[in-house]
């Protein structure tokens, strides 16, 4: 599948200027890499989609604030990247509830606050290891196929992921201190 470039200058300085057709225009030729970008660093393909929508809508709101046609790409990255962030952060209070036993308010609280602390853990990565733990680890995806959609040759997607993972074990425990060893 071949793409096209991102809107040109002229469509840019037209949709900031308010012309409706040339914003129609930019919208809809941003809207397949900032759909892939989403599914890239998003926990599951339902937040990516919403990611994306999000991008979009303010960039149709707020397109007229844009100071250069060149930020356009980095300035809906970055809109993307912050929702992904936001939507990993409230990901426990988004969860399903489960139709088993339900865990004493003690258990769920530990789980929530378990479960916060990795979500902060995997947003202070760096954006090459977080998007590589995310696409293998949360999202499911097969080591080939994270090294294929990033770009990476399979033994840098391996490192990068094993970094991410030390990093957020590093990160958890060091929340937690000193673990008492022996017999629970």
């Amino acid at each position: 599948m071949v793409e096209t470039d991102w809107p040109s200058a002229a469509v840019i300085d037209a949709a900031r200027c308010g012309d409706p057709d040339s914003l129609d225009a930019l919208v809809a030729g941003a809207h397949p890499r900032v759909r892939r970008f989403a599914h890239s660093l998003c926990a599951s393909p339902e937040d990516a989609e919403d990611a994306a929508q999000e991008a979009l809508i303010i960039l149709y709101r707020r397109i007229g604030m844009l100071r250069a046609t060149g930020a356009l790409a980095s300035w809906l990255f970055r809109i993307v990247r912050r929702e992904c962030l936001r939507r990993i952060r409230v990901l426990p209070a988004a969860a399903e509830l489960p139709a088993g036993p339900v865990d004493s308010a003690e258990q769920e609280a530990l789980r929530r606050l378990d479960t916060a602390r990795v979500g902060a853990a995997i947003a202070a990565l760096p954006d090459d290891q977080r998007r590589v733990l995310i696409m293998r680890d949360l999202q499911g995806w097969t080591g080939p196929a994270v090294a294929e959609a990033l770009g990476l040759s399979t033994a840098a997607m391996k490192s990068r992921l094993h970094r991410a993972r030390a990093a957020v074990r590093a990160s958890v425990r060091a929340e937690l201190g000193p673990v008492r060893s022996g017999p629970r």
